[in-house]
């Protein structure tokens, strides 16, 4: 294909994402085109539907979508979790990204008290957390260091009409003097040092730990703390001995997540140093089976996986874990343990180790 045939198309599908009715169209037959090459090898998303979908938007292209329970969220489309959220089935479905991982988050959340959010977004899961909070009493302290993003956090609290988050434009450190700066795409980027000639300019900000902000805030304790933070969550949980150290049931639920990228795991994820340390601080871990998408899982319990029996085998990759130190709060019908499976769940590789079991 010409290059002049490719601009033209290009063009043509970003007229087409410009109207509502025909990108709706266009979204209904590419995922009918993902049920007609269900046999494909790879990921259809991935390879053949998600490119054509892409090539509609731009990063500034701003896009709003309403979950089956009437929570509003407006989003830029930047990465694979909006493609994704826009392609849902259904068409609203009851959560943006992640659908274990954010049921998780909102049960743990009915305890109520004070939730840290290290990697708010765009409010994917805070809107979601805050609303469950809010029934309890409780407030949700989001993080989020990407200006663009934390606009839309905001935004989106004020469309839903939550008023129980406290948003920051600041990391969660292991200290709190140092300036970092994001490095990489959107969601996917990782905090690094800033250099002295950009420590004060609009690219860095400030970190805090959170044992600082709880003393700032005068929060005695908190219920939960969730970290997406793209290699930083070690560095984190070192700035909040104070809080990791509490007994149970006063010591705070963690969700957050590892990467290969990030995380040793050579000698098995259970000698990795983050987990050493929670396990320090007597805490049961697990890892947490879920799809790095939006798929209808309601009604599926939350697979959780011993830190000890989880399948780690294939290219580099990272998912969701689950530290608490009552494993009681894990166990009922919203739960079931499974054993040597993989968390990585994924519809085109091997239904025993990477599909939904329960």
């Amino acid at each position: 294909m010409s290059t002049d045939t490719l601009q033209k198309l290009s063009q043509a599908l970003r007229e087409v994402g410009n109207s509502e009715a025909a990108r709706d169209r266009l979204v209904a037959l590419c995922k009918s085109i993902e049920a007609d090459l269900s046999g494909y090898a790879g990921s259809v998303r991935d390879d053949i539907t998600g490119p054509i979908v892409d090539a509609m938007y731009d990063d500034d292209s701003r896009l709003r979508k309403t979950l089956a329970d009437g929570t509003v969220f407006e989003f830029l489309y930047r990465t694979k979790i909006a493609r994704d959220f826009l392609m849902s089935t259904p068409a609203q479905p009851d959560h943006v990204w992640e659908p274990q991982t954010t049921k998780l988050l909102v049960k743990l959340c009915q305890r109520g008290g004070n939730a840290v959010v290290g990697g708010a977004y765009f409010g994917d899961q805070v809107i979601l957390m805050a609303r469950q909070l809010a029934a309890a009493g409780g407030t949700c302290h989001a993080f989020e260091p990407n200006a663009d993003q934390l606009g839309m956090l905001r935004n989106n609290a004020k469309l839903n009409a939550v008023e129980n988050i406290k948003s920051w434009r600041l990391g969660l450190w292991s200290d709190s003097s140092t300036q970092l700066r994001l490095v990489g795409n959107d969601s996917f980027a990782h905090a690094e040092r800033a250099e002295a000639s950009t420590a004060t300019d609009d690219s860095s900000f400030a970190t805090i730990t959170i044992d600082d902000y709880c003393a700032q805030q005068k929060l005695d304790k908190l219920s939960l703390i969730m970290l997406d933070i793209e290699g930083a969550e070690l560095d984190v949980f070192k700035g909040a001995k104070n809080q990791l150290s509490r007994p149970a049931p006063d010591a705070p639920n963690i969700v957050f997540e590892v990467h290969r990228h990030y995380v040793d795991w050579s000698n098995g994820l259970e000698n990795a140093e983050i987990i050493r340390m929670l396990q320090g601080f007597g805490y049961s871990v697990f890892a947490v089976r879920d799809f790095n998408s939006n798929v209808d899982m309601s009604g599926r319990p939350i697979e959780l996986i011993p830190v000890d029996e989880v399948y780690l085998e294939g290219p580099a990759h990272g998912f969701n874990m689950v530290a608490v130190k009552d494993p009681a709060l894990l166990q009922g019908a919203d739960f079931s343990v499974c054993h040597h499976v993989s968390p990585k769940l994924l519809w085109h590789r091997d239904p025993a180790l990477h599909h939904p079991l329960s």
